[in-house]
């Protein structure tokens, strides 16, 4: 061998491979061939630092602001114990809360369906005033 000080051994423990054209990783700053280089092939313990992601809470859906340095999951850790924002009770809340005020009908909508002569809330079903015996200012043109 010529030139024996080129090139550097691989840092992964079970490669030790002399590779001439070695590369660092710009994590951990230890050196490694081209088949240990990406953070996942040589379970790189500083991966976090280069990490831009940003974390979201689980329960509030809110992106959580993490520094330079910092291990993410413990940032969200916190977040929730403190900050958090999730409420229980608004999961359960109903959807369907606009009731029919016609007498005998129990039915709700989604949204509210105002009848334009009396201002009442109906249903889909008595939406038109000659549906639900309407009492407006005005009667309606047709039956249709």
């Amino acid at each position: 061998m010529e030139l024996p000080w080129l090139g550097e051994h691989c840092s992964e423990r079970t490669c030790k491979q002399l590779d001439f054209l070695p590369l660092k990783c710009d994590a951990c700053g230890e050196v490694f061939c081209k088949d240990h280089i990406r953070y996942d092939d040589h379970k790189c313990s500083s991966a976090y630092k280069k990490n831009v992601q940003v974390p979201v809470c689980p329960l509030c859906n809110t992106p959580i602001p993490v520094q330079k340095g910092e291990i993410p999951d413990i940032v969200v850790g916190a977040h929730i114990d403190k900050d958090c924002k999730y409420n229980p009770a608004q999961q359960k809340q109903k959807i369907f809360t606009n009731k029919c005020i016609k007498p005998g009908c129990k039915r709700k909508e989604m949204m509210k369906v105002v009848c334009e002569q009396c201002g009442g809330s109906f249903c889909i079903k008595h939406r038109h005033p000659l549906d639900h015996d309407c009492k407006g200012s005005s009667q309606p043109i047709s039956k249709a």
